[in-house]
């Protein structure tokens, strides 16, 4: 997937503070505050810095982490898993395969087949209902 290269000038003024925190400079919102935390309806949730599809709410779960969860990214190749050595732990980041955007993290102690919980800031996504919801 050929990648996205701006500025950070660039991406800070597309993507305002929040959200250049989170995606370019690996932040974290705070537990239960995301908005898309809550969201049941049906569709995609895309990068929010670059739009790409990440993940189908078919996958999303309630997890109780006060991040929006998720079992599988939407397809293969989505996103890139990197070793995060960060805040005293050994963790595995997940970015954006197109932008390289931070998205959250991954952790073995999930449901479905995989047993995988991909935990994603809200900040870093968008969501794009599909027709009827």
């Amino acid at each position: 997937m050929p990648k996205i290269e701006k500025t950070e000038a660039e991406w800070r003024q597309e993507l305002g503070e929040e959200r250049y925190r989170v995606l370019r400079k690996a932040g974290t919102e705070a537990a239960f505050s995301g908005e898309l935390l809550n969201n049941k309806g049906k569709g995609d949730y895309l990068c929010g810095g670059c739009g790409a599809p990440l993940f189908a709410s078919d996958s999303k779960y309630d997890s109780g982490s006060g991040w929006p969860s998720f079992t599988a990214p939407a397809e293969a190749g989505a996103v890139d898993e990197h070793h995060d050595h960060s805040h005293g732990t050994t963790r595995t980041e997940v970015r954006c395969a197109k932008c390289e955007g931070h998205l959250g993290h991954v952790f073995p102690d999930g449901p479905g087949a995989n047993g995988l919980r991909y935990c994603i800031n809200s900040a870093s996504l968008g969501f794009a209902p599909k027709d009827g919801d």
